[in-house]
């Protein structure tokens, strides 16, 4: 009698060698069969932190192994419950083992849909990875599909429900998303390894120790919550010291005015990167299809950025010159309405001495929230981290963490004003004699990283 698909685990299980989690077990063969199809190996080639890399050297990690560190994670919490935690043994708002296989899929899965430069590329060319992931979830053409519909007729849908949090169970959607779920305990310990940022480590042991399944989705022991606590100003550090490090997003500027120029070009002459960027002209004329979406990677986009290099127009062939050789954008923080006249005078001051401010100089504001409380005033928010009492009931956690409580709500990030750093660096320019008093007007502005009014 044939074994159905579902039920089918693999005589020996198979582990990957992992630096974060040591060992990730495969026990079932669709897992195997996910993480050999072609949709979920592609991701080894995009990394993970995008233009971080420039920062941190060695944050090459790829979303592969983000990915299979997610699904790790998902295992591990899926055994807590069936162990502790079943509907034989707790009832109602206990845990039932048959969501197992739709939890570890979509753990797999949750990234499937990320595009080189995942962001970057996302703001320019208007595509939605998240999106895209369901769409290579549900479309019968991919082998992620095809794994998945062996499994049951259905099946693809479900995984798919659970990416959009629309699926039944929200015990299972929120261990693949909210404020502490599968994904971000991945990425922050894998993130600080590759980084070599300590601060972003926290106890995952502890917490996967006090981590609890109820009615209403998952919560954590109270005894357990210096643990979250600990996770809390680790996810806040890492955002501050890493995500948001200012030459990090001076690289994602010329990232971003690098494939804006190429999108201008091409509306201008459709031929130019025919030859060149093949594979980039579906997005560049606004019309692809999912086969045309998969074909991308970072390495892909690399190959392009050297070939642009020796393009005829002076910008794009510069652009690519910056981002491949990491010549970042300097930056100066700001605020206020008295700093946006500045700007724009500086702006004029930039194009002065001959850049183009459009391509050259840019505003960029990276904002989030350390944690999130539930507001019902507002139509949206994150779901809240549920602490359980001794005698069983609920209470949100920074009703009881002095420490969250002072960080909910508040916003961590800053705005910035970047600029090319000859403007304050004369070792940098081949002809600062002709421009020297644009040069000394304009550094007049900057102190210490930050705008300032030469007036004042």
């Amino acid at each position: 009698m044939m074994i159905p698909y579902k039920q089918q685990t693999l005589p020996i299980e198979k582990v990957f060698r992992d630096p974060v989690h040591n060992y990730i077990h495969v026990q079932h063969q669709v897992i195997l069969d996910l993480i050999n199809s072609k949709e979920v190996q592609r991701l080894r080639r995009i990394k993970q932190l995008g233009t971080s890399s420039f920062t941190f050297h060695g944050a090459e990690h790829s979303r592969f192994s983000h990915s299979l560190g997610v699904y790790e994670i998902t295992r591990r919490i899926c055994d807590i419950f069936e162990r502790n935690y079943s509907l034989d043994k707790v009832g109602i708002g206990g845990w039932n083992d048959q969501e197992r296989l739709v939890a570890l899929c979509a753990a797999l899965l949750h990234d499937v849909g990320h595009g080189p430069y995942s962001h970057t590329f996302e703001h320019i060319f208007h595509t939605n990875h998240e999106a895209i992931t369901v769409e290579i979830i549900t479309s019968p053409e991919t082998e992620v599909y095809q794994i998945l519909n062996q499994v049951e007729v259905g099946f693809p849908e479900k995984v798919a429900s659970v990416i959009t949090k629309t699926y039944p169970n929200p015990q299972v959607v929120q261990m693949i998303s909210s404020q502490i779920d599968a994904d971000r305990m991945d990425y922050l310990l894998r993130d600080a390894y590759y980084t070599g940022t300590e601060y972003g480590t926290f106890d995952l042991t502890r917490i996967l120790r006090v981590i609890r399944p109820y009615e209403g989705g998952i919560a954590f022991a109270m005894n357990g919550m210096h643990a979250v606590e600990d996770y809390i100003v680790s996810r806040y550090q890492m955002y501050v010291q890493v995500y948001f490090h200012p030459v990090s997003r001076g690289m994602e500027v010329i990232l971003e005015h690098l494939l804006n120029r190429a999108h201008e070009l091409y509306q201008e002459d459709s031929e130019l990167f025919d030859s060149n960027a093949q594979l980039l002209l579906p997005f560049l004329k606004e019309s692809f299809t999912l086969d045309e979406y998969l074909k991308l990677d970072d390495g892909v986009l690399g190959t392009y950025f050297t070939q642009w290099t020796e393009e005829n127009d002076p910008v794009l062939s510069d652009l690519a010159k910056r981002f491949l050789n990491r010549k970042p954008l300097k930056s100066a923080t700001f605020s206020g309405k008295e700093d946006q006249l500045i700007i724009k005078k500086l702006q004029q001051l930039v194009e002065k001495v001959g850049y183009n401010p459009r391509y050259y100089t840019a505003i960029n504001s990276s904002y989030d929230l350390p944690y999130d409380f539930y507001r019902p005033e507002q139509g949206s928010h994150r779901t809240q981290i549920e602490i359980v009492k001794k005698d069983g009931t609920l209470i949100e956690l920074s009703q009881v963490s002095q420490l969250v409580s002072a960080l909910a709500g508040q916003q961590q990030g800053d705005e910035r004003f970047y600029f090319p750093k000859e403007m304050v660096d004369p070792t940098l320019r081949n002809h600062y004699d002709l421009f020297e008093e644009t040069y000394q007007e304009f550094s007049q502005y900057i102190r210490n990283g930050a705008l300032v009014n030469a007036q004042s």
